[in-house]
């Protein structure tokens, strides 16, 4: 299988550098600004699916010379190139230099100092011969981040590229808030375990905790609402780009109610990853590692789960 090489170009302004982290985010090596005189050598070796910036700043960058690399490239069995031309109005590029006080490449003031519209316009027609041989012209001049991502995204993403990446985290609220946390569910209104003698020294994960908790006439209702909220929250989440999500589920003692319902909601999530591409991961901040509860199955009977094996982030106190 050919590996990807990605030349992302184009005029200043224009969103390159919001590209290569795009794809640097989607498992490219990603090197900026090489010169050229070492790009096809830099371009040709390696394992990793790589993209590469090159604009008028680049060391001996020469449009004439960058095509005729790119088509020595696209020669190569093992590899598969893609020139990107990164492009917006003139009178956009001028804002957003007015607006972040960068100097143009192309216009670099001093004594004899030349505008920034001189600059671009100097620039657009010295980089034409490069739009004109691009495999794909993005035009940001009016395209927001989120989506010049997913452009992106639907056009590189490598097959088994990680997604969303989502924590599921159980915690007790005396030790405090987890700061990681982006959404945060109280699992206090639930009945509570800790007072039942025969349930008081096992965690959410016993079969015993999980019936009492489940078992609560608020629980039916409680998850309806919980689900309906996150099933389609989730992929709106990672369609804006968000690449980490931290769900954390919190109690009294962060031992029962709120383990019982991380590890349901982890279960529930783990459906909806796989159809996605998404990675599900489960945490127990409160507690340690070693045995579950005198009641549950010994971890080799488990059922089989695409999440990572539960351990906590922070030693029990």
């Amino acid at each position: 299988m050919s590996r990807p090489v990605v030349i992302v170009t184009g005029l200043s302004g224009a969103g390159r550098n919001s590209i290569l982290n795009i794809l640097e985010d989607l498992g490219f090596e990603t090197v900026d600004n090489p010169p050229l005189a070492v790009l096809e050598a830099l371009l040709g070796d390696g394992e990793l699916p790589i993209a590469v910036g090159v604009d008028t700043r680049s060391r001996g960058f020469d449009p004439p010379a960058l095509l005729a690399i790119l088509q020595r490239l696209r020669q190569r069995a093992d590899l598969s190139p893609t020139l990107v031309f990164a492009t917006a109005d003139d009178t956009v590029l001028l804002r957003r230099y007015t607006e972040t006080r960068r100097r143009h490449p192309l216009a670099p003031g001093g004594p004899l100092g030349t505008r920034v519209q001189d600059g671009i316009a100097r620039e657009i027609q010295l980089m034409a011969p490069l739009r004109e041989a691009a495999d794909l012209v993005v035009d940001t001049t009016e395209v927001p981040l989120p989506a010049l991502r997913r452009a992106m995204e639907s056009r590189f993403r490598p097959a088994g590229a990680a997604g969303l990446s989502i924590t599921v985290l159980s915690f007790g609220f005396p030790k405090g808030l987890p700061r990681e946390a982006d959404l945060v569910f109280d699992m206090r209104f639930l009945r509570n375990p800790h007072y039942i003698p025969g349930l008081q020294p096992m965690t959410g994960r016993d079969p015993g905790v999980a019936g009492y908790v489940a078992g609560d006439p608020a629980f039916a209702t409680f998850w309806a609402g919980l689900t309906g909220l996150l099933d389609p929250l989730l992929p709106r989440y990672a369609a804006e780009g968000k690449k980490y999500l931290t769900i954390a589920v919190g109690c009294t003692g962060g031992r029962h109610r709120s383990v019982f319902v991380a590890e349901k909601l982890a279960t529930h999530l783990a459906s909806a990853a796989t159809m996605h591409g998404w990675r599900v991961e489960l945490h127990h901040r409160e507690l340690p590692d070693g045995p579950r509860g005198a009641n549950a199955a010994p971890p080799d009977t488990q059922p089989a789960s695409p999440l990572r094996a539960p351990h906590p982030t922070q030693a029990d106190a």
